[in-house]
């Protein structure tokens, strides 16, 4: 550690050794480059920063009442990507046509440099939070450094709400013009099935079942149909058996007797009528034409009634008798709802016999009218799927809209105004002419030491040593005369002087500088 410590140092009494021998050379350097950086520091304007800090609040009551009921864009992505191409050239464009920030040009080459500048200079950066945005612009006048940060502030909000709406618009738009489409495209489906189902009248049955399945459908039902007819038409042939046995029964137990005296006493009130009636009208009267008519009915039937008793056959006045029968009632409703059961059953299986019969007859062409009645279904069923998919988000759209109307899903704060720094930012001329006071020293110091590198000057044995790389016997102490020693204190005593009055003439410049600035 010892042996770095005092080779540093030797290396240290080395340099201060060369400047020491060259220092008229270091300041010869430093007094001419001084002017130099002192014209060129001159030129260069001080520039002032404008600073300004915008919020961007994506979270509001109304998102989460509204989740699911409209469309909700990825606001925070739709802020991140407006901060990135807020500086762009058709807003800057549309910056210069503001006539408090004097930008505007006639030229067209200036106006496109004074673009391309304020596209350099401008900053739109994210200030560590989410959605927190800053923007800064650094420029030789201070006050037209924050009217810009003003105006890009503004365009900021101006451009989020503007970009919010024509989206709103041109979705709305684009909605509108598909739903338009697609009802064209409905009709002309709805159109085609219709056609379709005129043309193939008959032929294109149940869309939900095939030709076979429908087939093997009727057929079973046309069965259960005749079945269940067979078994009601001889459930009516046993009623009517049942009611024909129970009017023979009447008719053997006596009922004719009273029909046939009945009969007789009808007609022994009529011969005393038309004896009336001849003893008071002739033959040609009306009276006694009728009563002799109703006399040859009532003959007639009484001899009829005679005939059938003596055969066996039920008569009508065995009918009459039955009517107070309660079984004879039962039979007789049974038999009622039998016969209208039996002509259902005929009515509805004479319907099931021609639909399979029809079905049959179109067979040869059933499956092809079904691939294309199924293929017309679908066809009809995606476009007005998509129909009402559209409309459906056409009134999310509006809904969305008259969100966006009514309340702003992201609000613009300014959490920092527009406001310039006091004092120049780095690199100020101040600044600047402090380092190029201290970059002439250094300049000049490396000046003497690179002269002393190219051509060095051997004044110790450690540097004799080190130049020669052979080992030195010995060494030649020099004995300085007085005159030379005046001579070196001399020299000495000007080259402080130089060197004070480089220092003063420097101090003065940065006080200048500091007083301008």
């Amino acid at each position: 550690m010892s042996n770095a410590v005092a080779a540093l140092v030797g290396k240290i009494q080395a340099v201060v050794s060369i400047i020491n021998r060259r220092r008229w050379l270091a300041i010869s350097v430093a007094a001419a480059l001084a002017p130099v950086l002192a014209v060129g520091v001159a030129f260069v304007p001080n520039r002032y920063e404008a600073k300004a800090q915008v919020y961007v609040d994506t979270q509001t009551v109304l998102k989460p009442l509204m989740s699911g009921l409209t469309f909700e864009p990825d606001i925070d992505q739709q802020v991140r990507m407006l901060a990135r191409t807020l500086i762009s050239r058709p807003n800057l464009q549309r910056l210069l046509e503001v006539p408090d920030l004097q930008l505007n040009d006639p030229d067209p080459e200036r106006r496109e440099e004074t673009v391309s500048r304020l596209m350099s200079k401008l900053r739109v950066v994210s200030a560590g939070a989410d959605n927190l945005y800053e923007i800064s612009y650094r420029g030789q006048s201070p006050e037209q450094a924050r009217r810009l940060v003003e105006a890009i502030v503004e365009l900021f909000v101006q451009s989020g709400v503007s970009a919010k709406q024509r989206d709103s618009q041109d979705a709305g738009q684009f909605i509108e013009d598909q739903i338009r489409s697609y009802e064209e495209k409905l009709v002309e489906a709805e159109n085609r099935l219709k056609e379709f189902k005129v043309r193939n009248f008959g032929a294109s049955g149940v869309s939900s079942q095939d030709y076979f399945t429908r087939v093997s459908v009727l057929s079973d039902e046309a069965g259960k149909l005749r079945v269940e007819l067979n078994a009601a038409e001889k459930a009516m042939e046993a009623y009517r058996r049942s009611l024909q046995g129970e009017v023979s029964q009447a008719s053997k137990d006596g009922v004719s007797s009273p029909a046939v005296a009945e009969i007789e006493t009808r007609l022994d009130a009529q011969y005393k009528l038309l004896d009336e009636a001849l003893h008071r009208f002739t033959e040609q009267h009306p009276d006694v034409i009728n009563g002799r008519r109703v006399i040859a009915d009532l003959k007639a039937e009484l001899a009829r009634r005679k005939d059938a008793a003596a055969r066996g056959l039920p008569v009508p006045g065995a009918e009459r008798m039955n009517a107070a029968n309660p079984v004879y009632q039962k039979l007789r409703i049974s038999l009622a709802e039998t016969e209208a059961q039996v002509a259902s059953l005929r009515a509805q299986l004479a319907n099931k016999q021609s639909a399979l019969e029809e079905a049959r007859a179109v067979g040869d062409r059933m499956p092809q009218v079904e691939a294309e009645l199924a293929q017309l279904n679908r066809d009809y069923d995606v476009i007005r799927k998509n129909y009402e998919v559209m409309v459906s988000r056409r009134e999310a759209a509006q809904l969305g809209v008259k969100l966006n109307e009514s309340s702003q899903m992201a609000e613009f704060r300014v959490v920092e105004p527009p406001k310039v720094s006091g004092a120049p930012v780095f690199p100020s001329r101040l600044q600047l002419s402090l380092m190029a006071a201290l970059f002439t020293f250094v300049v000049g110091i490396a000046a003497a030491v690179a002269v002393n590198f190219f051509k060095p000057t051997v004044d110790s044995v450690t540097a004799l040593k080190q130049l020669s790389r052979r080992p030195v016997l010995g060494s030649v102490s020099m004995q300085v005369a007085p005159h030379a020693l005046h001579r070196q204190r001399v020299d000495a005593v000007r080259f402080k002087g130089a060197v004070a009055a480089l220092m003063l003439l420097q101090a003065i410049w940065l006080g200048w500088v500091a007083f301008h600035s």
